[in-house]
């Protein structure tokens, strides 16, 4: 079986990080900083953005993967990756400008904190029910 609703997510979510690190280069070039921030608000929020997407989407297309692995229903996946595609976009958009939007950064997080609930959840309950199955 072929696990293409995965993939399609992580393809679109590497687009999306390549996008944000070229911000924070061009924001090094721009002033001249080739280690850390050097105190720029700018920089050190892009470079927080691109951690930040760094730091859950990985786990987040392992949840995913483990859901087709489980063969959860497709749309649950499809509703996984659409919800952590969303989340992302809307936390760097809230972080990354100044001044910061508070409700666009709180909704990315509360779209990727539920992508990992709710992946962590049907990884767990497909578990138990599958556990049947394998013997």
């Amino acid at each position: 079986m072929p696990f293409i609703v995965t993939p399609l997510y992580a393809g679109i979510l590497a687009l999306i990080y390549v996008y944000l690190a070229i911000r924070v280069v061009a924001l090094r070039r721009k002033f001249w900083i080739s280690i850390g921030d050097k105190g720029n608000e700018q920089l050190l929020r892009q470079q927080r953005v691109h951690g930040n997407f760094a730091e859950y989407v990985p786990l987040c297309l392992l949840l995913m993967l483990f859901t087709e692995l489980q063969i959860v229903l497709v749309w649950a996946t499809h509703a996984l990756g659409a919800a952590l595609v969303a989340g992302r976009i809307l936390h760097a958009l809230g972080v990354g400008r100044e001044p910061e939007s508070l409700t666009m950064r709180t909704y990315g997080m509360l779209l990727t904190f539920a992508v990992l609930i709710v992946g962590g959840l049907l990884n767990i309950v497909y578990y138990f029910l599958m556990m049947n199955f394998a013997g």
